[in-house]
């Protein structure tokens, strides 16, 4: 009997509806660069993965899902590289989202729940590695803590359900503890209440209060500037982009820091 049933995963989907960011809709700001789709639902960036039981929930609740495919060598190596428990799906694109049937994948992304060195969770933190794709990464303090407090209530509900579901984040927090000392960067953990905490770079992990200025802003958002040269080179259309430097960097509260190239690797959404 599996310790997540389909049943749960319904409960879960009642509970977590918050927006990543109640006051914009963050998917029109990374679309221009990404040939018009969001990147969180675009496969060619981000595979979701979901266990069995949540595919049988979805399979009985729409049509909006399928399996996912592979189309080259790197999105092969993830799909094999999955437990027999979990599944790599794909929706039909984001012009049929059904916001009710998305996937906790979907929910969730680019945040995880950030693990300490103890054990405890403390908030939760970003895919990294989407940084240089994701406005939402630039922009912290745009994220609604009611989305923060949602997940969170989520995960605890899955964790006490399943402990073995903690191991993937365990590991996640472990890695990103590592490559940002190397970075020298501090890792940023949003709580619940709306605060900010940060793991300083060699710190052994501790963590201490935080303002959304302790993180720089990245890649093309960076500024207004930085955007619309990426706009260009990537053949954005000029109406897009209006309504995205309109909206996206009001207020950016952020660091600069150089651009970053866009990368196209695959990273499977866990």
């Amino acid at each position: 009997m599996p310790k997540l049933t389909s049943e749960t995963y319904a409960e879960l989907y009642k509970r977590f509806n918050a927006p990543v960011a109640a006051r914009h809709d963050c998917g029109r700001y990374c679309a221009p660069l990404n040939g018009g789709t969001p990147v969180c639902c675009d496969p060619g960036h981000a595979i979701p993965i979901v266990a069995r039981e949540e595919w049988r929930l979805l399979k009985a609740r729409t049509d909006l899902w399928r399996r996912f495919k592979p189309f080259d060598a790197v999105s092969e190596d993830i799909v094999h590289s999955l437990d027999t428990s979990c599944i790599a799906v794909e929706c039909r694109g984001a012009a049929f989202c059904e916001r009710q049937n998305r996937s906790l994948a979907c929910r969730t992304f680019p945040f995880f729940p950030y693990i300490t060195r103890d054990g405890r969770v403390v908030g939760v933190s970003i895919y990294w590695t989407f940084r240089d794709r994701c406005w939402i990464q630039s922009r912290l303090d745009a994220v609604d803590p009611a989305f923060v407090a949602e997940m969170l209530a989520t995960y605890e509900t899955v964790f006490q359900a399943d402990p073995d579901e903690r191991v993937p984040f365990v590991e996640q927090s472990a890695s990103m503890r590592r490559v940002f000392s190397r970075w020298r960067e501090p890792i940023p953990v949003l709580t619940a209440d709306g605060a900010f905490l940060k793991v300083r770079p060699k710190s052994g992990g501790a963590l201490e209060p935080a303002s959304v200025s302790d993180f720089a802003a990245h890649g093309p958002f960076v500024s207004k500037a930085a955007y619309r040269k990426a706009a260009r080179a990537l053949g954005a259309s000029a109406k897009a982009v209006r309504g995205v430097l309109s909206q996206a960097f009001d207020d950016p509260g952020k660091s600069p820091v150089a651009p970053e190239p866009l990368r196209t690797e695959r990273v499977k959404n866990v």
